[in-house]
């Protein structure tokens, strides 16, 4: 039996990491990004699908589950990975960029999981969300993507309990995890880590690769803090 995923943000970084993993192991990965271009390349690169995709469009959503139970005959997982940023002072948070945020990190799990519902129980399958370690501690100015990660670790023990006992949800919160956005690390950025450096694309996909096995089948409603430590430290300045 061949299983199909669809993987949100896949273009880069996580999603990418993600749907290399996946692929590796089997699946069929539907890589889902607006980068249509480069969610084509990687999707060439592991004989997977390509959909340009603007998972806060509630459309688009419908169009995404659509073409990969069209393209693939059956969607037995979701990764719900794709996220913006947007920080801005509280000042400096517009309605406008407040409701984007929410739209593409909090809202589209909840369109994805309701577009596919009726695939998903029928084939027993798994949602995982990717929330961020900003669920429980922040920065300034994290406003609408603190709120919105939050609300992913709410949002998938509620679905969890919603989609029961037929279909599976989990969380995984990442921590620093490094897909060369911020250029260079330094030996102190790998050091305040209790892990010993900071984490990468492959620590996130093995994790999703954990909840959407076998040996996960017991597990749902549940959140895996992946981060190298960093929630568990404290700091004092």
């Amino acid at each position: 039996m061949t299983r199909s995923a669809i993987v949100t943000g896949a273009a880069r970084g996580i999603g990418a990491g993600i749907a290399r993993r996946l692929a590796g192991e089997g699946w069929k990965v539907t890589c889902a990004d607006q980068d249509g271009e480069a969610a084509a390349s990687l999707a060439s690169e592991i004989c997977g699908s390509a959909v340009t995709c603007d998972v806060g469009s509630e459309t688009d959503i419908e169009r995404l589950v659509a073409l990969t139970r069209a393209q693939w005959g059956r969607i037995d997982a979701i990764v719900s990975n794709a996220g913006m940023t947007a920080f801005a002072p509280i000042q400096q948070t517009t309605r406008e960029s407040w409701d984007r945020v929410l739209a593409t990190n909090l809202t589209a799990t909840f369109l994805l999981a309701r577009a596919a519902e009726s695939d998903l129980r029928r084939a027993r399958g798994a949602i995982v969300t990717i929330a961020s370690t900003r669920a429980h501690m922040s920065e300034p100015n994290t406003l609408a993507y603190s709120a919105t990660k939050g609300g992913l670790v709410a949002l998938t023990h509620a679905l969890a309990i919603t989609l029961a006992p037929d279909v599976r949800v989990n969380c995984i919160s990442p921590g620093w995890i490094a897909t060369g956005k911020q250029g260079a690390l330094s030996a102190s950025d790998h050091a305040q880590h209790p892990a010993g450096r900071v984490g990468r694309p492959e620590d996130i996909a093995a994790a999703v690769s954990y909840f959407l096995s076998a040996d996960a089948s017991f597990v749902t409603g549940a959140e895996l803090v992946v981060d190298g430590g960093m929630t568990r430290k404290m700091i004092y300045t």
